[in-house]
């Protein structure tokens, strides 16, 4: 006689054998190669995180660029700026370009390198030799010439600012040939060649003048550079003042800590006015601000920030996440909150590393999908529910507090679909927001728990769907790709959009990856 307990009859379709193992050697589902680099594109900072180290990242990047077609990679490396925001990964990705493609190099290179900052990201990938070459080669640096003769002065000046390489030494690297005459003065200046002065454009101008006047103590007007060019100054706190006013978003909420320093806010009119430009809608959206940002410069903050300025972030906090849908029917979002959970949701980035964690990110959006959603219910998890009441009319940052404050224990992704299941609750919407390296819920063979709990779940609820948001750089899933399930990884607003598209049925059946091969690569 058989073990009937082994064998036992199988209700239902058979459900799909785990795959693969995730970082704690416990079954999982791999991803294919395709959504294995759009995961690393949407969350990898080349940084140790808790299960992987910056070079495991690398390797992994570097091996699927070899793999995958040129043009996907091309348009991963877009949608990864673009819509996820990030520098490192989308960075690599079209230096990879550079060996493999120089044509879709060109197609794609203003919309990946955006700015100074991906300028140098990108010269220094590809003279590190990781891709492969150690030198620019001719259409790369004929694309870094065009950027240098074609950007303003003050992207230039912002350019400027950090090093590894400078853009000194890019400028060295490339020898740029400008057709302007203030372009050929600037870049003489920038490398430290003599010239005349007066042939720099206006702002550099002002700021040889204002560095003169500073040092005979009678400067005036702060001259429109970025800030860092001017700390080594005795600047007085109507200087500072001014550069507030002056700087950019980013520049301002990064900053806020050194303007209470400088005296800014004892100025009239300027706790108002720093406030006014923190929640100002337009200059939030331009920004592209991730949500995590500002709850870093929230906590950051310290007693001497007004509070004006510090509701002025909440404030920003609810615009940054403007993105988030009203959801139809009965939403559950359930934010992990186990161990695995506590390190910076960027990875270790010596004295650079953030202050925010990965719950710190699930927390916030599953108290942005309750704020937009107010009847949704929230369960945070590690190996079991917990337990914890929130109000929908708090602001997104009072409840992202509460839920980060639980962190700790084992991970069960199966947790809060086990519970539903054992309460017999009516679902049409679970979004589950972890790192998915569930370990708790082991099983020896055939399907993962948190799939087994999702098809008890769907045999009640037939028209629901499963979003499993992942805010860190792995290639396994619990819950393996179909029709009712999507894995999106991110933790820009990007990532509420998608969210909204697959509950409206209105996604490719290959959810997220079908959403960047929609990528155009034509120049815009």
């Amino acid at each position: 006689m058989v073990n009937t307990q082994l064998f036992q009859t199988i209700k239902g379709a058979r459900l799909p054998a785990a795959t693969a193992r995730n970082a704690e050697q416990a079954p999982a589902y791999a991803f294919d190669p395709r959504h294995q680099l759009a995961q690393l594109a949407a969350t990898g900072c080349l940084s140790r995180t808790f299960y992987a180290n910056a070079e495991d990242q690398l390797d992994q990047v570097l091996a699927l660029t070899q793999t995958l077609e040129p043009s996907f990679v091309a348009k991963t490396a877009i949608y990864g700026r673009e819509s996820g925001y990030m520098k490192d990964v989308p960075a690599l990705l079209a230096a990879s370009l550079a060996v493999r493609d120089v044509a879709l190099l060109s197609q794609v290179f203003s919309r990946v390198v955006d700015n100074g900052k991906m300028l140098r990201n990108f010269v220094q990938i590809l003279r590190s030799g990781a891709v492969g070459r150690k030198s620019l080669g001719s259409r790369p640096k004929k694309l870094v010439q065009l950027w240098l003769q074609t950007a303003t002065e003050k992207q230039l000046l912002n350019a400027a600012v950090g090093n590894t390489p400078s853009l000194a030494d890019v400028v060295k690297m490339v020898h740029p040939k400008p057709a302007e005459a203030w372009r050929a003065a600037w870049f003489a200046w920038l490398i430290g060649k003599p010239i005349n002065e007066a042939s720099l454009p206006p702002i550099t101008q002002a700021f040889e003048r204002f560095k003169r006047e500073a040092v005979l103590g009678v400067a005036t007007a702060v001259p429109d550079v970025p800030f860092q060019m001017l700390t080594a100054l005795e600047l007085s706190a109507a200087q500072w003042a001014q550069i507030a006013r002056q700087g950019s978003w980013h520049m301002v909420r990064q900053n806020l800590n050194t303007f209470a320093r400088q005296g800014v806010f004892d100025l009239p009119g300027m706790t108002g006015l720093v406030a006014a430009k923190l929640c100002d809608a337009q200059a939030v959206a331009k920004a592209r601000v991730m949500p995590y940002q500002l709850l870093s410069a929230f906590r950051a903050t310290g007693d001497s920030v007004p509070v004006q300025v510090r509701d002025a972030l909440q404030d920003a906090m609810e615009l940054s996440l403007a993105n988030v849908p009203s959801l139809a029917g009965r939403v559950v979002v359930c934010p992990d909150v186990s161990g695995s959970m506590s390190l910076a949701v960027t990875g270790h980035r010596g004295s650079a590393t953030s202050s925010v964690s990965c719950i710190d990110v699930a927390a916030l959006v599953a108290a942005a999908v309750l704020r937009k959603n107010p009847q949704a219910r929230v369960l945070p998890f590690e190996q079991d529910v917990v337990k914890l009441s929130l109000n929908a009319r708090d602001s997104v940052m009072t409840n992202a507090q509460a839920l980060a404050k639980i962190g700790g224990g084992g991970t069960s992704c199966s947790a809060p679909l086990a519970q539903l299941n054992q309460e017999g609750a009516s679902v049409d919407l679970v979004i589950l927001v972890s790192d998915n390296e569930s370990w708790v819920d082991t099983n020896r063979h055939g399907a993962t728990q948190t799939l087994r709990e999702w098809e008890v779940l769907k045999k009640r609820n037939p028209q629901a769907r499963l979003v499993c948001v992942d805010i860190q750089p792995t290639a396994t899933t619990q819950a393996a790709e179909r029709h009712d399930i999507l894995n999106v990884g991110g933790f820009s607003d990007a990532v509420f959009t998608m969210v909204a598209n697959f509950a409206n049925g209105t996604m490719d059946a290959e959810h997220w990856v079908g959403e960047i091969e929609k990528v155009s690569l034509a120049a815009q």
